[in-house]
């Protein structure tokens, strides 16, 4: 009978393997798929003026965010945030929390092709608030729809006081989007297949728990190369 239970439990683990196996790998492309979106974006001058993002304290990407998922309740895009390190948000780029998109009115917005979302997390603020619970983009956070262009002079002064500017691109088109009543939130079951272990969002990213896994060095590394400083008056305040 004992042989018979450890020969169950060895046929349920060895069963189980693929399916974790396939889990792993769909988490390591999305992370890698963040990197090539925030790249492209960034090699276009005219999309992400330069000067918010230096000012940024966080980025977040999802990629390949179908109209479909907010149709069905309880689906949802899927992608990464990454912040700057240190008190005052001077230091490297981070290792990235796996993140959630839930659906607001934007889904009537993009029709039924794949749209990349970025979004840019202005203050401290937002990025703790954003890092500790799901946050209604909107109403626990102020969001706009971000300027583009080489420079973010010509903004208007509510656009620029937002804690949050979001900008989509689908069918090669980018533009600022307002994703206001949609949600974000930390992946946390996405984190323990990342890294192995149950991990606080903030513990990822502002306490150094864990090192940028391999397959996130394209996202993190094009951060701090496009991006190494903050210019933001958090990140003047040494």
């Amino acid at each position: 009978m004992m042989k018979r239970i450890v020969v169950y439990v060895m046929v349920l683990v060895i069963a189980g393997l693929p399916l974790a196996t396939a889990q792993d790998k769909k988490e390591a492309d999305r992370l890698d798929n963040c990197g090539t979106v925030m790249k492209e974006i960034l090699d276009i001058p005219d999309d992400i003026p330069q000067d918010l993002l230096d000012k940024a304290e966080c980025v977040i990407v999802y990629p390949s965010v179908l109209k479909a998922a907010f149709v069905v309740g309880g689906s949802y895009g899927r992608g990464a945030m990454t912040c700057r390190t240190g008190e005052q948000y001077t230091g490297p780029w981070s290792a990235p929390t796996m993140m959630a998109l839930e659906g607001g009115s934007f889904g009537l917005q993009i029709g039924g092709q794949a749209t990349d979302f970025v979004l840019l997390v202005m203050n401290g603020r937002g990025a703790h608030s954003i890092l500790n619970s799901k946050v209604k983009l909107g109403a626990d956070a102020s969001v706009a729809a971000g300027p583009k262009g080489r420079t973010a002079s010509a903004s208007t002064d509510a656009t620029l006081r937002a804690e949050v500017l979001s900008y989509s691109r689908s069918r090669g088109l980018f533009a600022g989007i307002s994703l206001e009543g949609s949600t974000v939130r930390p992946d946390n079951d996405a984190n323990e297949r990342v890294y192995g272990k149950k991990l606080e969002a903030e513990s990822i990213v502002f306490k150094g728990a864990v090192a940028v896994p391999p397959p996130a060095q394209k996202l993190v590394s094009y951060l701090n190369q496009k991006s190494p400083k903050n210019l933001s008056q958090a990140g003047s305040n040494k």
